[in-house]
């Protein structure tokens, strides 16, 4: 984070990058001093080091509720640089003890409650700083202005483990001033029975918020506005707010009449903690490009492409009038919108928001819950609605996007966009498995998507938080449940889900270079794979879910038809793995030696069990399973001597069925992987660029913007990104850009597919800064143009040649 405004961590961690034009520039050296008020509170001294990220605080204790300021002299070969910034610190449980815990009281009323607090203030203010915590969101006011442009904030998390604060600096002046807020139900108050039962989560209440005013004048007094008794209630405009559900709005309640005290609540159980994540932000605004009337009087709003989001309505009519609007992300054959909750999974309505006129014009936006689609249905406008009367706001975590790539082929570069936009859809402050019907945080959908989340993202601290929601979500026995954060849902083995605990802080720590997911949670991660690995006989594990989706399977969801044991047991095997190498990393080699033995043993059983001949083969399975030969194959499964016949088993199975996968979540992230680095690079390309069943070409000849659910026509879902993992074989084999080392210390730069492309290339942002390549092919030449970040080298070259290393800057090579 460039300047935090409230960290809650002894030791923060500093970092920087170093730019530089001339090629070979590394730095030598560096003096990082951290201070207040003009005094020196630490200084690191001279330390002789090219390290630049992750440089840990070692001063003495940092004082609570306070601002520092940073700076870092930067010694290099080609000279001296210097950067600053400046954090502040988190309030510690004396600051906050004079703020309560504020809201409504009557659990019966679901109308959205306002609350405020007027106060004066005299003399210049030398800094204002408002601090919020709140179970679900709140929407904060100064003298009826948003005091920042985050929405459905603070973050969402497990509110009986911890409790999201956010931190602003105000621009505040002498005088009269009030504080406002709007409080929404989020995940926290919950009240459309659903499914996975959030309505009866064990923090579940009313919604409420805890805030802090702090003042500091020039001369000195340092004030305090804080929520208590003395804040004044009333209901609000907004009725109802369902997350699933959507909203209604009566503008006729803008202003409210009659204010009373607000209800002091009990504190939720969670400690307070920083919102590290990004916030949440309305981040465009699409205008609709057509507008139909499949029936009298119901009118349809398309826009580009599939969204996550809300509609922004500009109506005009008379009092008391009601527009309905209805969002999905596809059409009904008779052209209205397909807003049908097929599964059941809601009592109270489904993606429908409800806009009470005042009389005259009204201009409205959702504040409190968020949709999924491309098609917006309204009902009960008064008159014919123009063109620009419903706009579609695209929201989500406002993660910076990092990464970049681009070809020569039209399909190629279609998916990658699918996937860029299908990935920020369901990025939430977690990352969710379709932002129309499930909105949850699905452990296995994130740790499939985790490597693409942090090539193309700037995501590693949404990655983090979600990590400890993982955490927070185990049972009584140390697994991971199948959502996170959870409301008690989802307690069933599936350790092909559950590896999201131990691979994604090793993702982080691969991508990122944040090697703090793994201190912070290996005992947790330990414990876990050693229960797994202890109920599994014989060495053979058992799940819930297998690979899901697979092409052959019902479009509403369900595991292929294999033998899931082969699944479950490749991940205890993988996990296993990773457990040891995180221990290796911490130098503790006698609990890395007791994994890798857990591991062989595993390795051993999967074999006896499952290999039989050239392929692997389970109980029940229908026909061969490209999925278990591509996990055996990608995680490390298969003996030596029979590597080059199991993978060219499964290049000749997606020959057989006309260059097609038939794989589900789980293995299709390996397919094109496996096939290019086993020598089948060629099979790799005919299914990455088919345009018929099952391929992510059919989806796009069929219309789609976004990437599916399912392979099939009828996926439910048309935002869902876990099929969408060829964009890792895009960047890594496509345009040959790949992390050698953790954090891209070491970088590997080999093109594979050189031979059916003219030109690729691909970007991304390591912690040392920017690393991209881009390459073409003239004829049997190929010019290779690559970019190393300071910090950094690049082993670069071509499959079966020769490989040549080269520091920062940037490097062009020629080879045959």
């Amino acid at each position: 984070m460039d300047a935090p405004t409230y960290v809650d961590v002894a030791r923060p961690r500093f970092s920087w990058i170093v730019r530089a034009s001339r090629n070979g520039t590394v730095q030598t050296g560096y003096r990082l001093v951290v201070g207040q008020g003009g005094n020196t509170v630490w200084d690191s001294g001279e330390v002789r080091s090219d390290r630049s990220f992750d440089v840990a605080y070692a001063g003495p204790a940092l004082r609570a509720g306070e601002h520092y300021d940073w700076r870092v002299d930067v010694h290099t070969s080609e000279g001296d640089a210097s950067t600053a910034s400046h954090f502040d610190t988190a309030l510690d449980d004396s600051q906050w003890a004079v703020a309560r815990w504020i809201g409504k009281a009557d659990a019966n009323d679901l109308a959205a409650p306002l609350l405020r607090k007027t106060f004066h203030t005299e003399g210049q203010v030398v800094r204002a700083m408002l601090y919020v915590a709140a179970g679900g969101y709140a929407d904060v006011t100064l003298d009826g202005r948003a005091v920042g442009d985050a929405v459905l904030s603070p973050g969402f998390t497990d509110y009986g483990k911890r409790v999201e604060v956010v931190a602003t600096e105000l621009s505040l002046t002498p005088g009269s001033h009030t504080l406002g807020v709007e409080l929404g139900r989020g995940f926290f108050g919950l009240t459309n029975p659903n499914v996975w039962h959030w309505e009866r989560a064990p923090w579940h209440g009313q919604p409420r918020f805890r805030a802090l005013l702090r003042i500091v004048h020039a001369d000195g007094r340092v004030e305090d506005v804080a929520t208590g008794h003395d804040w004044q209630l009333a209901d609000g405009p907004t009725v109802l707010d369902d997350l699933y559900g959507g909203e209604h709005y009566d503008a006729r309640r803008a202003t409210p009449r009659a204010w009373k005290p607000a209800a002091e609540l009990p504190a939720p159980a969670g400690r307070l903690a920083a919102q590290i994540e990004p916030p949440i932000r309305i981040v465009s605004t699409l205008d609709a490009t057509s507008v139909s009337e499949p029936k009298p009087g119901v009118f349809v709003f398309a826009f580009p492409r599939v969204i996550a989001g809300w509609a922004a309505f500009d109506a005009s009519g008379p009092a008391g009038s009601t527009v309905v609007a209805r969002y999905g992300e596809k059409l009904m054959s008779d052209g209205t919108v397909d807003a049908r909750d097929e599964h059941h999974y809601f009592k109270q309505g489904f993606q429908t928001d409800r806009l009470t006129l005042a009389g005259g014009r009204t201009r409205w936006h959702p504040r409190f819950s968020y949709k999924g689609f491309r098609y917006v249905q309204v009902e009960g406008w008064p008159g014919r609605p123009s063109l620009d009367a419903v706009k579609a706001q695209v929201v989500h975590s406002d993660v910076a996007v990092t990464g970049r790539f681009d070809s020569s082929n039209d399909l190629l570069n279609w998916i990658h966009r699918a996937a860029v936009d299908t990935m920020l859809n369901n990025l939430y402050g977690i990352p969710t498995d379709t932002p129309m019907y499930e909105k949850n945080g699905w452990t296995g959908d994130g740790m499939l998507g985790a490597d693409m989340f942090l090539r193309n993202f700037d995501a590693s601290r949404l990655l983090a938080k979600w990590v400890r929601d993982i955490a927070d979500a185990r049972n009584a026995q140390g697994a991971p449940l199948l959502i996170a954060p959870n409301p008690g849902w989802g307690d069933v083995r599936a350790p092909t889900w559950h590896a999201a605990y131990v691979l994604v802080p090793w993702s982080l720590w691969t991508y990122a270079g944040d090697r703090g997911p793994i201190d912070e949670h290996l005992d947790g991660i330990a414990g876990y794979v050693a229960m797994e690995d202890a109920r599994s006989p014989g060495g053979i594990a058992d799940t819930e879910l297998g690979d899901w989706v697979s092409p052959e399977t019902d479009p509403a969801g369900e595991n292929a038809p294999e033998d899931k044991r082969v699944a479950a047991t490749a991940y205890l095997y993988r996990m296993e793995r990773t457990v040891a190498d995180m221990y290796r990393l911490k130098g503790d080699a006698v609990a890395a030696a007791r994994f890798d033995g857990m591991a062989a043993k595993v390795r051993d059983a999967f074999n006896r069990r499952f290999l039989d001949g050239d392929h692997y083969r389970g109980e029940n399975d229908r026909g061969y399973r490209q999925a278990h030969q591509l996990l055996a194959l990608g995680f490390g499964l298969v003996p030596h001597a029979l590597r080059d016949r199991v993978a060219a088993g499964v290049a000749a199975d997606a020959k057989s069925r006309g260059d097609h996968l038939d794989t589900g979540a789980l293995a299709t992230k390996l397919i094109l992987p496996v096939l290019t680095a086993t020598g089948h690079a060629d099979e790799a390309w005919a299914i990455a660029t088919q345009v018929s069943f099952p391929s992510w070409g059919f989806w796009r000849a069929n219309g789609a913007t976004s990437l599916w659910e399912h392979w099939k026509l009828a996926s439910r879902s048309r935002g869902h990104y876990f099929l969408g993992t060829v964009d890792d074989w895009l960047f890594e084999d496509v345009a040959g850009l790949r992390p050698l080392a953790p954090g891209w210390k070491r970088i590997g730069v080999k093109p594979a597919l050189t031979a059916w492309l003219d030109h690729a290339s691909a970007a991304v942002m390591t912690p040392y800064g920017e690393a991209s390549v881009a390459w073409r092919r003239d004829g049997r030449e190929v010019t290779i143009d690559v970019v190393v970040p300071v910090g950094a080298q690049a082993s670069v070259g071509l499959p079966g040649k020769t490989e040549v290393v080269f520091g920062s800057g940037r490097h062009v090579l020629r080879l045959r």
